[in-house]
Protein backbone atom coordinates (compact mmCIF):
# COMPACT_ATOMS: atom_id res chain seq x y z
CA UNK A 1 0.00 0.00 0.00
CA UNK A 2 0.91 3.74 -0.79
CA UNK A 3 0.73 6.61 1.61
CA UNK A 4 -0.41 9.70 0.74
CA UNK A 5 -0.28 12.92 2.16
CA UNK A 6 -3.14 15.55 0.44
CA UNK A 7 -1.24 19.07 0.21
CA UNK A 8 -3.06 20.99 3.69
CA UNK A 9 19.94 19.25 -8.21
CA UNK A 10 21.13 20.16 -10.99
CA UNK A 11 20.26 22.08 -13.74
CA UNK A 12 20.58 20.52 -17.39
CA UNK A 13 23.27 22.53 -19.60
CA UNK A 14 20.55 24.48 -21.49
CA UNK A 15 19.97 26.38 -18.64
CA UNK A 16 16.65 26.88 -16.24
CA UNK A 17 12.97 27.45 -17.58
CA UNK A 18 12.03 28.13 -13.37
CA UNK A 19 9.61 30.58 -13.24
CA UNK A 20 8.13 32.39 -9.70
CA UNK A 21 7.43 29.90 -6.69
CA UNK A 22 6.93 26.33 -6.27
CA UNK A 23 3.33 25.27 -7.79
CA UNK A 24 0.47 24.12 -4.84
CA UNK A 25 1.30 20.72 -3.59
CA UNK A 26 -1.66 18.19 -4.56
CA UNK A 27 -0.45 15.16 -2.85
CA UNK A 28 2.80 13.94 -1.44
CA UNK A 29 2.83 10.22 -2.31
CA UNK A 30 5.20 7.60 -0.17
CA UNK A 31 5.83 4.17 -1.22
CA UNK A 32 6.51 1.18 1.14
CA UNK A 33 10.00 1.25 0.44
CA UNK A 34 10.50 5.24 2.24
CA UNK A 35 10.40 7.05 -1.28
CA UNK A 36 8.48 10.22 -1.36
CA UNK A 37 6.87 11.92 -4.67
CA UNK A 38 5.91 15.25 -3.67
CA UNK A 39 2.79 16.20 -6.72
CA UNK A 40 2.72 19.49 -7.48
CA UNK A 41 -0.30 20.99 -9.93
CA UNK A 42 -2.09 23.83 -11.30
CA UNK A 43 -5.75 22.87 -11.11
CA UNK A 44 -8.28 24.39 -13.37
CA UNK A 45 -12.26 24.25 -12.82
CA UNK A 46 -14.67 22.31 -15.01
CA UNK A 47 -14.63 23.38 -18.63
CA UNK A 48 -18.19 24.33 -20.56
CA UNK A 49 -17.41 20.77 -22.10
CA UNK A 50 -16.57 18.45 -19.49
CA UNK A 51 -13.87 18.29 -17.07
CA UNK A 52 -10.80 19.75 -17.43
CA UNK A 53 -7.90 17.76 -18.70
CA UNK A 54 -4.74 17.24 -16.74
CA UNK A 55 -1.11 17.09 -17.84
CA UNK A 56 1.09 15.14 -15.71
CA UNK A 57 4.26 16.21 -16.86
CA UNK A 58 7.54 13.71 -16.63
CA UNK A 59 11.30 15.18 -16.45
CA UNK A 60 13.83 14.30 -18.57
CA UNK A 61 16.74 12.28 -16.63
CA UNK A 62 18.35 14.00 -14.17
CA UNK A 63 15.73 17.20 -14.38
CA UNK A 64 14.20 18.23 -11.67
CA UNK A 65 10.20 18.88 -11.94
CA UNK A 66 10.83 22.54 -11.12
CA UNK A 67 12.45 22.98 -14.27
CA UNK A 68 8.93 22.86 -15.91
CA UNK A 69 7.22 25.57 -13.65
CA UNK A 70 6.76 27.83 -17.04
CA UNK A 71 5.80 25.39 -19.14
CA UNK A 72 3.14 23.79 -16.49
CA UNK A 73 2.07 27.88 -16.64
CA UNK A 74 1.65 27.73 -20.54
CA UNK A 75 -0.04 24.43 -20.19
CA UNK A 76 -3.01 26.20 -17.36
CA UNK A 77 -3.20 29.32 -19.31
CA UNK A 78 -4.79 26.94 -22.32
CA UNK A 79 -7.08 25.57 -19.68
CA UNK A 80 -5.93 22.44 -18.49
CA UNK A 81 -4.40 21.13 -15.14
CA UNK A 82 -0.75 20.74 -15.07
CA UNK A 83 1.03 18.50 -12.87
CA UNK A 84 4.46 17.66 -12.07
CA UNK A 85 6.46 15.17 -10.38
CA UNK A 86 10.15 14.54 -9.97
CA UNK A 87 11.37 10.91 -11.00
CA UNK A 88 12.75 8.73 -8.20
CA UNK A 89 15.93 10.22 -6.42
CA UNK A 90 15.95 13.45 -7.94
CA UNK A 91 14.89 17.33 -7.23
CA UNK A 92 11.93 16.89 -4.55
CA UNK A 93 11.94 12.96 -4.85
CA UNK A 94 13.16 11.58 -1.16
CA UNK A 95 15.72 9.86 -0.56
CA UNK A 96 17.94 11.67 -3.27
CA UNK A 97 20.04 9.07 -5.23
CA UNK A 98 23.06 10.28 -2.72
CA UNK A 99 21.46 9.37 0.22
CA UNK A 100 22.44 6.57 2.22
CA UNK A 101 18.81 5.87 2.22
CA UNK A 102 18.47 5.42 -1.33
CA UNK A 103 17.45 1.99 -2.88
CA UNK A 104 19.14 0.88 -5.93
CA UNK A 105 16.45 0.99 -8.78
CA UNK A 106 16.19 0.64 -12.57
CA UNK A 107 13.80 1.16 -14.94
CA UNK A 108 11.30 -1.50 -13.44
CA UNK A 109 11.05 0.49 -10.11
CA UNK A 110 10.10 3.69 -11.98
CA UNK A 111 7.32 2.77 -14.66
CA UNK A 112 5.95 -0.58 -12.00
CA UNK A 113 5.91 0.93 -9.02
CA UNK A 114 6.23 4.27 -8.61
CA UNK A 115 3.91 5.87 -11.74
CA UNK A 116 1.72 3.12 -10.74
CA UNK A 117 1.51 5.11 -7.39
CA UNK A 118 1.63 8.87 -8.58
CA UNK A 119 -1.19 8.18 -11.06
CA UNK A 120 -3.28 6.71 -8.40
CA UNK A 121 -2.87 9.43 -5.89
CA UNK A 122 -3.90 11.92 -8.71
CA UNK A 123 -6.96 9.86 -9.83
CA UNK A 124 -7.56 9.88 -6.09
CA UNK A 125 -7.48 13.93 -5.38
CA UNK A 126 -8.86 14.70 -9.44
CA UNK A 127 -11.39 11.77 -9.27
CA UNK A 128 -12.28 9.60 -12.08
CA UNK A 129 -13.63 12.04 -14.52
CA UNK A 130 -11.11 14.29 -15.74
CA UNK A 131 -9.19 12.90 -18.52
CA UNK A 132 -5.50 12.13 -17.85
CA UNK A 133 -2.50 12.37 -20.33
CA UNK A 134 1.11 11.78 -19.64
CA UNK A 135 3.48 14.43 -21.34
CA UNK A 136 7.06 13.21 -20.92
CA UNK A 137 10.47 15.07 -22.05
CA UNK A 138 13.13 12.37 -23.01
CA UNK A 139 13.54 9.76 -20.57
CA UNK A 140 10.27 10.89 -19.22
CA UNK A 141 9.16 9.95 -22.10
CA UNK A 142 9.80 6.44 -23.03
CA UNK A 143 9.10 5.82 -19.38
CA UNK A 144 5.80 7.24 -19.56
CA UNK A 145 4.91 5.45 -22.49
CA UNK A 146 5.97 1.87 -21.21
CA UNK A 147 4.05 2.99 -18.27
CA UNK A 148 0.81 3.38 -20.59
CA UNK A 149 1.29 0.04 -22.51
CA UNK A 150 1.88 -2.09 -18.92
CA UNK A 151 -1.51 -1.91 -18.20
CA UNK A 152 -0.69 -2.26 -14.29
CA UNK A 153 -2.17 0.50 -12.66
CA UNK A 154 -4.68 3.06 -13.14
CA UNK A 155 -5.25 4.21 -16.91
CA UNK A 156 -4.10 7.12 -18.46
CA UNK A 157 -6.14 8.75 -21.68
CA UNK A 158 -3.16 9.08 -23.67
CA UNK A 159 0.74 9.95 -24.08
CA UNK A 160 2.87 12.98 -25.15
CA UNK A 161 6.43 12.61 -26.36
CA UNK A 162 8.41 15.68 -25.92
CA UNK A 163 11.78 15.81 -27.16
CA UNK A 164 11.91 12.49 -26.78
CA UNK A 165 13.40 9.46 -28.54
CA UNK A 166 14.71 5.77 -28.51
CA UNK A 167 18.13 5.91 -27.84
CA UNK A 168 19.10 3.12 -29.51
CA UNK A 169 22.47 3.96 -30.85
CA UNK A 170 21.95 3.14 -34.72
CA UNK A 171 19.10 5.73 -34.88
CA UNK A 172 21.94 8.23 -34.24
CA UNK A 173 23.82 7.87 -37.73
CA UNK A 174 27.07 6.38 -38.50
CA UNK A 175 28.89 8.65 -37.43
CA UNK A 176 27.06 9.83 -33.73
CA UNK A 177 25.87 6.36 -33.20
CA UNK A 178 29.24 4.71 -32.59
CA UNK A 179 30.12 7.65 -30.13
CA UNK A 180 26.49 6.87 -28.32
CA UNK A 181 27.13 3.79 -28.18
CA UNK A 182 30.50 4.25 -26.38
CA UNK A 183 29.36 6.36 -24.23
CA UNK A 184 26.18 4.18 -23.12
CA UNK A 185 28.91 1.54 -22.69
CA UNK A 186 31.06 3.52 -20.30
CA UNK A 187 28.33 5.00 -18.25
CA UNK A 188 26.89 1.54 -17.53
CA UNK A 189 30.39 0.53 -16.57
CA UNK A 190 31.09 3.40 -14.48
CA UNK A 191 27.82 2.73 -12.53
CA UNK A 192 28.80 -0.75 -12.07
CA UNK A 193 32.19 0.02 -10.70
CA UNK A 194 31.42 3.17 -8.92
CA UNK A 195 28.01 2.12 -7.25
CA UNK A 196 25.82 4.86 -9.28
CA UNK A 197 26.69 7.28 -12.00
CA UNK A 198 28.40 10.59 -10.93
CA UNK A 199 26.52 12.67 -13.69
CA UNK A 200 26.08 16.29 -12.01
CA UNK A 201 30.33 15.95 -11.95
CA UNK A 202 30.55 14.25 -15.36
CA UNK A 203 27.67 16.59 -16.69
CA UNK A 204 25.62 14.06 -18.25
CA UNK A 205 22.48 12.90 -16.83
CA UNK A 206 22.43 14.43 -13.39
CA UNK A 207 23.32 11.92 -10.22
CA UNK A 208 21.79 8.10 -10.90
CA UNK A 209 21.50 5.08 -9.37
CA UNK A 210 23.48 2.18 -11.77
CA UNK A 211 19.89 0.57 -11.80
CA UNK A 212 18.74 3.13 -14.11
CA UNK A 213 22.20 3.56 -16.37
CA UNK A 214 22.04 -0.14 -16.83
CA UNK A 215 18.88 -0.33 -18.05
CA UNK A 216 19.51 2.84 -20.60
CA UNK A 217 22.68 1.65 -21.86
CA UNK A 218 21.00 -1.62 -22.44
CA UNK A 219 18.51 -0.15 -24.79
CA UNK A 220 20.94 2.32 -26.38
CA UNK A 221 22.99 -1.28 -27.38
CA UNK A 222 19.77 -3.35 -28.61
CA UNK A 223 17.09 -1.12 -29.43
CA UNK A 224 14.75 -2.90 -26.83
CA UNK A 225 13.01 -1.82 -23.52
CA UNK A 226 13.46 -3.97 -20.86
CA UNK A 227 14.41 -4.04 -17.01
CA UNK A 228 16.79 -5.67 -14.97
CA UNK A 229 14.79 -7.88 -12.35
CA UNK A 230 11.76 -7.76 -14.04
CA UNK A 231 9.48 -10.18 -15.36
CA UNK A 232 6.92 -8.16 -17.87
CA UNK A 233 7.89 -7.66 -21.96
CA UNK A 234 7.78 -4.11 -22.33
CA UNK A 235 8.22 -4.20 -26.29
CA UNK A 236 4.97 -6.88 -26.51
CA UNK A 237 3.31 -4.33 -23.72
CA UNK A 238 4.25 -1.19 -26.20
CA UNK A 239 3.33 -3.14 -29.50
CA UNK A 240 -0.38 -3.67 -28.01
CA UNK A 241 -0.99 -0.24 -27.00
CA UNK A 242 -4.03 1.53 -28.20
CA UNK A 243 -4.49 5.34 -26.82
CA UNK A 244 -3.85 8.54 -28.24
CA UNK A 245 0.15 9.45 -28.69
CA UNK A 246 1.26 12.92 -29.13
CA UNK A 247 4.98 12.82 -30.92
CA UNK A 248 6.77 16.12 -31.15
CA UNK A 249 9.62 16.55 -32.43
CA UNK A 250 11.83 19.63 -31.45
CA UNK A 251 13.85 21.69 -34.21
CA UNK A 252 17.38 21.79 -33.20
CA UNK A 253 17.32 19.10 -30.69
CA UNK A 254 20.48 17.05 -31.09
CA UNK A 255 19.89 14.35 -28.34
CA UNK A 256 16.11 13.33 -29.13
CA UNK A 257 17.09 13.72 -33.12
CA UNK A 258 13.75 12.53 -35.83
CA UNK A 259 14.77 9.21 -36.33
CA UNK A 260 15.20 8.57 -32.60
CA UNK A 261 11.23 9.33 -32.38
CA UNK A 262 10.30 7.42 -35.53
CA UNK A 263 11.92 4.02 -33.94
CA UNK A 264 10.34 4.61 -30.18
CA UNK A 265 7.09 5.67 -31.86
CA UNK A 266 7.08 2.37 -34.58
CA UNK A 267 7.18 0.53 -31.52
CA UNK A 268 3.64 1.23 -30.94
CA UNK A 269 2.15 -0.09 -34.43
CA UNK A 270 -1.77 0.51 -32.99
CA UNK A 271 -1.41 3.50 -30.92
CA UNK A 272 -3.29 6.30 -32.76
CA UNK A 273 0.20 8.87 -33.38
CA UNK A 274 -0.14 12.68 -33.82
CA UNK A 275 3.48 13.72 -35.09
CA UNK A 276 4.27 17.56 -34.95
CA UNK A 277 7.90 19.47 -35.56
CA UNK A 278 8.11 22.09 -33.28
CA UNK A 279 9.89 24.96 -34.99
CA UNK A 280 12.20 27.49 -34.12
CA UNK A 281 9.84 29.89 -36.32
CA UNK A 282 6.56 28.39 -34.50
CA UNK A 283 8.16 29.42 -31.14
CA UNK A 284 9.34 32.60 -31.77
CA UNK A 285 12.72 31.64 -30.19
CA UNK A 286 15.60 29.35 -29.94
CA UNK A 287 15.00 25.45 -29.38
CA UNK A 288 17.33 22.97 -28.71
CA UNK A 289 16.63 19.44 -26.34
CA UNK A 290 15.93 21.83 -23.13
CA UNK A 291 14.87 25.62 -24.79
CA UNK A 292 11.76 24.39 -26.15
CA UNK A 293 10.67 24.75 -21.75
CA UNK A 294 11.35 28.61 -21.94
CA UNK A 295 9.68 29.11 -25.58
CA UNK A 296 6.75 26.50 -24.70
CA UNK A 297 3.33 28.88 -25.27
CA UNK A 298 2.55 27.48 -29.05
CA UNK A 299 3.20 24.23 -28.12
CA UNK A 300 1.08 24.54 -25.09
CA UNK A 301 -1.65 24.98 -27.62
CA UNK A 302 -1.34 22.47 -29.61
CA UNK A 303 -1.08 19.86 -27.05
CA UNK A 304 -4.40 21.45 -25.38
CA UNK A 305 -6.08 20.60 -28.92
CA UNK A 306 -4.56 17.00 -28.57
CA UNK A 307 -6.18 16.54 -25.33
CA UNK A 308 -10.27 17.63 -25.41
CA UNK A 309 -12.10 17.66 -22.70
CA UNK A 310 -13.84 14.52 -23.61
CA UNK A 311 -10.45 12.38 -23.34
CA UNK A 312 -9.21 10.90 -26.66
Amino acid sequence: MTQQEPASEQQPAAGGAEQGGELPLLVTVQLPDGARFPVRALRRAEAPDGPAPAVLILPAMGTPARYYRAFAHQLHAEGLTALTVDLRGQGESTPRVTDAAAVEHGYGVIVEQDLVAVVDAIRAELGPEPPLYLLGHSLGGQLGLVYAALRIGPGVDGVALVASGSVWFRAYGRLRGPLLLLGQLFAATASTLLGRWPGVRLGFGGNQPKGVMRDWARQGRTGRYSATGSTRDYEAALRTLDLPVLAVSVEGDTWAPAPALDHLVGKVPEARVTRIRYSRQEAGNRLDHFAWTRSGGVLAKRVAAWAPPGGG
